[in-house]
């Protein structure tokens, strides 16, 4: 579907971005048609375009982040940049960045000062640790929130800690910053005021960490780490199959665990038994329960006992590996894969938003070179190409 038909159609975002965060709150609000401008360095632009170069020479991060977007390589820091920078905000309705710790205000691109000049634009601020308090100087990247919200220690085995194994905080950012910008697009059309957004990957991620904070606040301590178990709900976990594979259910109330020892463990006379009766006593005794459901899941192969399991009506599922995630049968028959174009004239299968819109259809236009779309702007703007060319010759675009 092209923009004009979605919902943010009109809707000009300015984005400084660069890594995750940022460009993914964007690329959701391109997604629903919105136009996004995704300013870049000149000479290679958004260092994610490097994380890897797996997707037919560019970063698997960048291609996911950054599709239906204009790239604009440009200076800012340079007075004629500047100007181009402040003749695209004349004309937007957001402006997006995630700086540097205290860059945007050094530039004279904080909210206050931007909103003394563009009254009606929508500023998002994204932010390691928020753009006040003790560490509001500090870098943050994904894997260091990670630590310092405790979500590490969480992850793993008794023996060991692990990092989630996705950009879990910038996800969680990009996010808060773009169901941010939504909520103050809605309020500036009711009611005409403007809200700058803030949001920071730590504060992002604490709200994630809710429910372990509650528990080892009022528990007298946290979640233990039990690989796939889970900390407080039995059984809740993967088991081994006879041919190697796991399975891993999940019992959520009584009746499913009536169910279970009748009709999967043969074993009705474990609802009365006081160790399992409930599901406090079930996890206090997790050891002995594990080892009923082992030896049980022991004697059959893996699509056994997921019949068997979905038969009963207990949820249940296979550990995947990415690949068969990628071959999932759910995303074939709904119809989830579509095809982007990416730099350099390949296309690439990339799943649709997954907030379905009935009767839209998502925008999936093509991820952008560097500096793509600079001379198209640039003209768009009334430059010259005698001026274009002046301004690539000095590395300003």
């Amino acid at each position: 579907m092209i923009a004009s038909q979605l919902p943010l159609s009109g809707i000009t975002v300015v984005s400084l971005e660069q890594a995750v965060a940022a460009p993914y709150a964007t690329r959701q609000l391109a997604d629903l048609g919105a136009r996004v401008i995704k300013v870049e360095r000149p000479g290679g632009g958004d260092f994610a375009r490097r994380y890897d170069t797996t997707v037919h020479g560019t970063s698997s991060y960048f291609v996911w982040l950054n599709r239906s977007k204009e790239s604009l390589t440009l200076d800012f820091k340079d007075p004629r940049g500047r100007e181009i920078l402040d003749r695209l905000l004349d004309g937007a309705d957001v402006f997006v960045q995630n700086l540097a710790p205290g860059a945007a205000d050094r530039l004279g691109l904080g909210a206050e000062r931007l909103a003394e000049r563009w009254p009606r634009l929508i500023p998002c601020t994204i932010s390691g640790y928020g753009t006040s308090g003790p560490w509001a100087d500090r870098k943050a990247y994904d894997l260091l929130v990670q630590c310092q919200t405790g979500l590490v220690s969480l992850n793993g085995t008794p023996e060991e800690t692990a990092r989630v194994g996705i950009s879990v905080a910038d996800i969680a950012a990009g996010m808060y910053a773009y169901s941010g910008i939504l909520t103050a697009l809605y309020t500036r059309a009711a009611t005409g005021r403007t809200h700058p957004v803030e949001v920071s990957l730590f504060e992002a991620l604490a709200e994630w960490m809710g429910q372990p904070a509650y528990y080892t606040r009022y528990g007298g301590g946290q979640p233990p780490r039990l690989g796939t178990q889970h900390a407080t709900i039995a059984p809740y976990g993967a088991f081994p199959a006879a041919d190697g594979k796991e399975v891993l259910f999940s019992i959520q109330n009584e009746r499913e665990w009536a169910a279970l020892c009748a009709r999967f463990l043969g074993r009705p006379d474990l609802t009365d038994d006081p160790r399992f009766a409930t599901g406090s006593a079930r996890v206090a005794h997790r050891d002995a329960l594990n080892a009923v459901v082992a030896e049980r899941c022991a004697r059959s192969d893996a699509e056994e006992l997921l019949e068997e399991l979905e038969s009963i009506g207990i949820a249940c599922a296979g550990v995947n590996d990415v690949a068969a995630f990628l071959d999932h049968p759910v995303l074939a028959a709904r119809g989830r894969w579509t095809d982007v174009a990416v730099p350099g004239g390949a296309t690439v299968e990339a799943l649709l938003p997954p907030a379905d819109l009935g009767g839209l259809t998502a925008r999936m236009d093509p991820v952008p070179a560097a500096g793509e779309h600079t001379e198209a702007i640039l003209t768009e703007l009334g430059r010259t190409g005698a001026e274009i060319e002046a301004l690539r010759d000095d590395s300003v675009i």
